[in-house]
This record gives structure tokens, C-alpha cells and sequence, in this order.
């Protein structure tokens, strides 16, 4: 039997020493860190989700808002608001204002909001003027289709609010 020896191939790469591996970590973790601060700036800059910018701030007015609330709720009007997306992407908005005896509400300045509930940056004023009795009409263009949150505020002559509502429509 023959025995024959195997000498080792000599390396022919660069030996791994302790500079390369202090530049790999340091490459690591700067891409990782550079990435999540490139993350972080775009998520808060395009965080579009907030109703208010401060909880603090909102909460100071709560019961004001409750009085408001309960001061609209005694005056039962009926408010019928009527909104016609047409094929161009415009958008009318028709309001009928009524008191509790069915009277027509007339003189008052309403207002609406087409509000996105995913993206306020895409909400849509409707400037209202009033066309006959208690009836007002505004139009938006260029509305997308989709969910909607149609906010109505009705203003007596001092600037008073006496109606707000607000709700979820769907627009072809």
C-alpha cells in the first residue's frame, strides 16, 4: 500500500482581518439605519389618518361641542342633503333645510366638506349659496369615486353654528 501526503492549496484570497470585518459591520447597520430613518420621514410625512393634530387641543372644546350638540338636538330641523356625481367627476350638492313645523329654513350660510376617510388630503370644500326657500346648492369638480364623509355646517347671520352632521356616502 502507498501512502502519499496532501499538502494544502495555498489560499489565494485576501485573509479576512479584523479592518474588513469592523467595514462589513459598520456597512451593515449603516444600510439598515439609513434605511429605517428613510421609512420613518416618509411614513410621518405622508400620515394622512389624523382627525386633530392635537388630542389636548381637541379636548379642551368637548363641552362646548356637547352643548352644541344638544342645542341642535332641541331645534329638530330636518336637513336633507342630496350630492350627484357626474360623469366629468363634478360634484353637486343640494341641502334642504327645514325647522320642526316643516317651515323652510331660509338666511343661513351652509357650508359642506367632502372629507376622504383615508386621505385628508383630499377633502373637497362645496361653497353652498342658496337658490330658492331653505334650499342650497354648491358643486366640487373633480371627485373621485369611492367613500366619502359628507360633513354639512349650517351658520345663522352671526356666525353661530346651529347644524353639523356628518356622513359616510359612496360616490360612482
Amino acid at each position: 500500500m502507498h501512502l502519499s501526503t496532501v499538502s494544502p492549496k495555498p489560499l489565494t484570497g485576501r485573509p479576512l482581518t479584523g479592518g474588513m470585518v469592523l467595514f462589513m459591520l459598520l456597512a451593515f447597520f449603516g444600510t439598515v439605519i439609513s434605511v429605517n430613518v428613510t421609512m420613518m420621514k416618509l411614513a410621518i410625512a405622508t400620515l394622512p389618518g389624523t382627525e386633530v393634530d392635537s388630542a389636548y387641543s381637541a379636548s379642551i372644546g368637548y363641552e362646548k361641542e356637547i352643548h352644541t350638540a344638544e342645542d341642535q338636538a332641541a331645534r329638530d330641523w330636518r336637513v336633507d342633503a342630496r350630492i350627484v356625481r357626474g360623469l366629468d367627476g363634478a360634484a353637486t350638492l343640494e341641502v334642504a333645510a327645514h325647522d320642526k313645523s316643516g317651515q323652510p329654513l331660509s338666511g343661513l350660510a351652509f357650508k359642506g366638506l367632502l372629507e376622504r376617510p383615508t386621505d385628508k388630503r383630499a377633502d373637497l370644500a362645496v361653497a353652498l349659496s342658496e337658490i330658492g326657500t331653505g334650499v342650497y346648492r354648491g358643486s366640487a369638480g373633480a371627485v373621485a369615486p369611492g367613500q366619502w364623509d359628507l360633513v354639512i355646517e349650517g351658520d345663522a347671520a352671526g356666525g353661530e353654528r346651529m347644524f353639523l352632521s356628518k356622513n359616510r356616502v359612496m360616490l360612482d
